[in-house]
């Protein structure tokens, strides 16, 4: 179970270097190759949003099936068990969650990038006529 979360947490900093990288300022020239190669690494990088989506199914799922320890005939060794599932069930739909977010983020800043380099050109089309 842990390795996916390590995976999960693995992709969630890359996209997060990634937007980083994206987001320095930099060269007009320099920015577009930049822009050019995140776009193609996000291309293959789609694949962990049906992943994260799996991933906060299967938290919700346990939580819906979890047994619950709430009444006092509970051992004070169960209900440390069931706090401790409960924030590492948290952690994992945070994270599960900021995979998407950074994937959208980095996706929006390309589009963003790619539409101003477009009406930088037309621009400078217009100026030269």
């Amino acid at each position: 179970m842990g390795l996916q979360w390590m995976v999960l947490g693995c992709v969630v900093a890359a996209e997060a270097a990634l937007a980083v990288i994206a987001m320095l300022p930099s060269p007009k020239l320099v920015k577009s190759r930049i822009i050019s190669l995140v776009s193609l690494i996000l291309r293959p990088l789609a694949g962990v949003i049906p992943f994260a989506a799996f991933q906060l199914l299967d938290i919700y799922w346990k939580n819906e099936h979890r047994m619950m320890c709430t009444s006092g005939t509970c051992t004070a060794s169960e209900r440390d068990r069931y706090e401790k599932t409960i924030y590492k069930a948290q952690r994992n739909a945070f994270l599960a969650a900021s995979a998407c977010f950074l994937y959208w983020a980095i996706w929006s800043i390309c589009k963003l990038n790619k539409r101003v380099q477009s009406l930088e050109e037309v621009e400078k089309k217009l100026k030269d006529q």
